[in-house]
């Protein structure tokens, strides 16, 4: 059986659209360690675009660690986990480009998208604020 990471990851814009950033753990499902903690300042976006980054940040460095680990995606936006579950459309085509950046970083790999409470997010959610405070990326 081969290694297992989960992705914990927020994105967020103070403005909507605003000064944007976005959030993201990884974390080895066996140990509970963190592998990684990735900031990424987004410039002036929408909410949805951050949450969009976050997402890809953080399935970026779980490949980047391990190419053939299963990766399970946890998120507090309903939006990015049902768009990339596939059982929403997406219209807007800032986030149509996202996903289809996602979907090829993604490939045949096993990753399994999960929408949890926002209280259950905060670490990503502290992250991408320390990246929208700074105004940089950091962790990459």
């Amino acid at each position: 059986m081969g290694r297992s990471f989960i992705v914990e990851a927020d994105g967020g814009s103070r403005g909507n659209p605003g000064r944007a950033g976005s959030g993201s753990l990884v974390i080895d499902a066996a140990t509970g360690e963190i592998l990684a903690e990735i900031g990424t300042w987004v410039g002036i976006a929408t909410n949805n675009v951050a949450e969009y980054r976050g997402m890809l940040e953080g399935i970026r460095r779980a490949v980047r660690i391990d190419p053939t680990a299963d990766i399970h995606v946890r998120m507090d936006s309903q939006l990015v986990v049902e768009q990339m579950s596939g059982r929403w459309k997406i219209k807007h085509p800032d986030m149509r480009a996202l996903a289809e950046e996602a979907r090829g970083l993604i490939g045949h790999r096993s990753v399994t998208f999960e929408w949890i409470p926002r209280a259950d997010n905060a670490r990503a959610d502290a992250i991408a604020n320390r990246a929208m405070d700074m105004g940089e990326s950091f962790g990459l």
